[in-house]
């Protein structure tokens, strides 16, 4: 009995080492796919801003490819990406947005105050909606194909050298993939 005492340690070593090995070797590191990759995208909040258009689960299924971006007024880092979710929806990118956990007057206010990049806003105040698309914490993006499918999910802000790498190019190929409506 004690020595098989003794060899357990070992075993159990080994094993966590091969988890972490394997962990760190994967293609990826960072990247943290989602159930959804290549499925279609779960419904959106029925619940929007007054006098904001409403995003509905329609819009992310007419075709044409669209950004979802889920995002909130308290949360620095939706702030810094703001400027590229303007410059997306400048340059012809469908931007919808999905606002969470947030006062919907702050959220109005920012918008005027910023701008809005959304053709269509929900809103999610209990992030029951931000779940289903297994959606931790803002910001998060989904590329989704003109079907509704998701391309591709993009944890964090829209900025830096992780942005320019996977985002900028994934969007790049979707949007060329896109069939001429």
């Amino acid at each position: 009995m004690a020595k098989w005492l003794m060899v357990l340690p070992p075993v159990i070593f080994v094993g966590l080492a091969t988890v972490l090995y394997v962990g760190m070797m994967r293609k990826n590191p960072n990247d943290l796919p989602t159930a959804f990759q290549d499925r279609a995208a779960p419904v959106v909040p029925a619940t929007g801003l007054a006098g904001v258009q409403l995003l509905t689960d329609a819009d992310l299924r007419t075709g044409e490819v669209t950004v979802v971006n889920f995002w909130a007024t308290w949360c620095p880092p939706c702030r810094a990406e703001h400027p590229v979710l303007m410059e997306m929806a400048a340059d012809g990118v469908r931007v919808a947005g999905i606002n969470i956990r947030d006062d919907d007057a702050k959220a109005l206010a920012y918008l005027a105050e910023e701008g809005n990049p959304f053709f269509g806003v929900a809103t999610d105040p209990q992030s029951r909606n931000a779940v289903e698309w297994g959606v931790a914490a803002p910001p998060e993006t989904f590329i989704l194909r003109g079907d509704g499918t998701v391309a591709m999910r993009f944890i964090g802000p829209l900025i830096g050298s992780d942005y320019e790498n996977r985002f900028k190019p994934a969007l790049a190929a979707a949007l060329a993939a896109q069939t001429p409506g």
